[in-house]
C-alpha cells in the first residue's frame, strides 16, 4: 500500500470507530431513563405509579421527534444568543443531508442520538419533581418544552466550541452540571411554584409531613440504574480523536477541543460516585439519600470532571453529598413540594459543580485562541444564566396553564390516584389495599 493509502484507510477506520463509540455510549445513556422510570415509580404510592411510569416513557417518546424537528437546529443556530445564524443551523433542519441515512456521514446521526438523549434526561428530571399531581399533557408540553428548546439553547451558549459563554467567559462544563442539570433543576422549581404541592404534604402551621413512596427497593434500584447510565453519559461528554474542533485533533478532547482522557473520565466518575454516597451517609443514614447522593456527587463534580485530579473529585463530590439533602430540606421548609429532590440534586449541586470548577481551576490555561482560560467569574455568571433560562420559561409557561386549569388534576384525581389517566392496575387488586 503507498502511504496514501495507508493513512485513508487508517482515517477510514477511525471514523467507523467513532460511530460505534457513540452508538454504544447512546445506549447505554438509555439505562438513565430505565433508572428513573423504576426510580419514580417506586417513590410514587400504589395509586400513581403508572402514572408516574407513563409520564417518563411518553417523554421519552415526545422527546425523540421534537429534537429532531428542531432541537438541532437550536444548538447548532442559537450559539450567539437569541439571534439564529440560518447558516450555521443549515445542518440541522430535518431535511438536510446530514438528518437522514447518508452511507457518506458516520457522524451526524450519532451525534444528534446522543443529544437526543441528554434531552430526554433533561425531561425525566423533571418528571420526578412533579409526580402524583401534573396531568399527563401537561406535563409533556413542559418537558418538549424543556429537553428540545430551553435545555438545548443553553448548551449551545455554553456547551458548544463557538458558544458566546464560551468564548466570551471561560465558562467550562465539561459533564453539564450546568447545561443539563442546573437548566433542569430550576426549570422544575417555576413549575413546582404553580403546581402546588401534594394532598396532605403540608399542615395548616406549615409543617411537612413525609409522604413515603411504596417500593424503597425499587427506587434505589432505579438510582443505581441511573449512575450506570451515566458512563455513557459522560462518555458521550468526550470528542472522539479526529473529531476535535481544534488543533488537538489526535487525541481526545473535551467538548470545548481541549485535551483529556477516557482514564481522566472514569477515575473521576468513580470517586465523584463514592464521594457522594458518603456524603449522603454522614448527613442523613436514609437509603434513598445514600444512592441520590450518588446523582448529588457525580452533578457536583461533572462540570471539571475532566480536568480534576481524583482525590479532589471526591471532595467535590463529597461536599455535594451533603449540600443534597441540605438544600432539599430548605426548599421544603418554603412550601415547595419536590417529590424526589430533584431541585436540590440537579438544580443546587449543579451550582455548586460549577462553583468549583471556578474556585479550583480558574486560571486554566486556553488551548485556542477563541477559547479563554477558565475564571471564577465566567462560572459566576453561568450560574446566573442557567438559573434564570431554566426557571422563567418554567415558571412563566406553567403559570399560562394554572391561569387555564390545565396544570394540576382535581383533588378528585389525586384520591383516587393518578392511574386514573392510565389504562391497568400496577399490583394484583388483594395486595392493593396492604401496600397502599
Amino acid at each position: 500500500m503507498t502511504p496514501e493509502e495507508i493513512k485513508a484507510a487508517i482515517q477510514a477506520t477511525a471514523t467507523i470507530n467513532l460511530e460505534v463509540y457513540y452508538y454504544w455510549a447512546t445506549a447505554i445513556m438509555i439505562l438513565i431513563h430505565a433508572g428513573f422510570l423504576m426510580y419514580e415509580m417506586g417513590a410514587s404510592r400504589v395509586k400513581h405509579t403508572l402514572a408516574s411510569g407513563t409520564k417518563n416513557i411518553l417523554a421519552f417518546a415526545f422527546m425523540i421527534p421534537t429534537f429532531f424537528m428542531f432541537g438541532w437546529w437550536i444548538y447548532l443556530a442559537m450559539t450567539a444568543g437569541f439571534i439564529p445564524n440560518f447558516e450555521a443551523g443549515a445542518g440541522g433542519v430535518p431535511w438536510s443531508d446530514a438528518m437522514g441515512p447518508n452511507l457518506q456521514d458516520n457522524a451526524s446521526g450519532v451525534f444528534v442520538a446522543a443529544f437526543t438523549l441528554f434531552a430526554c434526561t433533561t425531561a425525566s428530571i423533571l418528571s420526578g419533581a412533579v409526580i402524583e399531581r401534573i396531568r399527563m399533557m401537561s406535563f409533556i408540553i413542559l418537558a418538549v418544552l424543556l429537553g428540545s428548546v430551553v435545555w438545548v439553547l443553553s448548551a449551545s451558549w455554553g456547551w458548544h466550541y463557538d458558544g458566546w459563554m464560551t468564548k466570551s467567559l471561560g465558562y467550562h462544563d465539561f459533564g453539564a452540571s450546568g447545561v443539563v442539570h442546573m437548566i433542569s433543576g430550576f426549570f422544575a422549581l417555576g413549575v413546582l411554584i404553580n403546581l402546588g404541592p401534594r394532598i396532605g404534604k403540608f399542615n395548616s402551621d406549615g409543617s411537612a409531613n413525609v409522604i413515603k413512596g411504596h417500593s424503597l427497593p425499587m427506587t434505589a434500584t432505579g438510582l443505581m440504574l441511573i449512575v450506570v447510565g451515566f458512563f455513557g453519559f459522560l462518555g458521550a461528554c468526550v470528542i472522539f480523536p479526529g473529531t476535535a474542533v481544534s488543533f488537538h485533533e489526535t487525541m481526545w478532547t473535551n467538548i470545548y477541543g481541549q485535551p483529556t482522557t477516557l482514564s481522566a473520565i472514569v477515575f473521576n466518575t468513580l470517586m465523584a460516585v463514592a464521594g457522594g454516597i458518603i456524603g449522603c451517609y454522614v448527613m442523613t443514614r436514609d437509603p434513598f439519600w445514600m444512592m441520590s447522593g450518588a446523582l448529588c456527587g457525580v452533578i457536583s463534580a461533572a462540570a471539571g470532571l475532566d480536568l480534576w485530579y481524583p482525590g479532589l473529585a471526591f471532595v467535590v463530590a463529597f461536599l455535594g453529598g451533603l449540600l443534597g439533602p441540605c438544600a432539599a430540606k430548605f426548599i421544603e421548609n418554603r412550601g415547595i413540594d419536590d417529590a424526589v429532590g430533584a431541585v436540590a440534586v440537579h438544580g443546587i449541586c449543579g451550582v455548586w459543580g460549577l462553583l468549583a470548577v471556578g474556585i479550583f481551576m480558574g486560571g486554566y490555561p486556553p488551548v485556542s485562541e477563541t477559547i479563554p482560560a477558565i475564571t471564577l467569574w465566567g462560572q459566576v455568571v453561568g450560574i446566573g444564566v442557567m438559573a434564570a433560562l431554566g426557571f422563567i420559561p418554567g415558571y412563566v409557561v406553567s403559570l399560562i396553564m394554572k391561569i387555564m386549569g390545565i396544570l394540576r388534576a382535581s383533588d378528585a384525581v389525586q384520591a383516587a390516584g393518578m392511574d386514573v389517566e392510565v389504562v391497568g392496575d400496577a399490583y394484583p387488586e388483594e395486595i392493593r389495599t396492604e401496600i397502599n
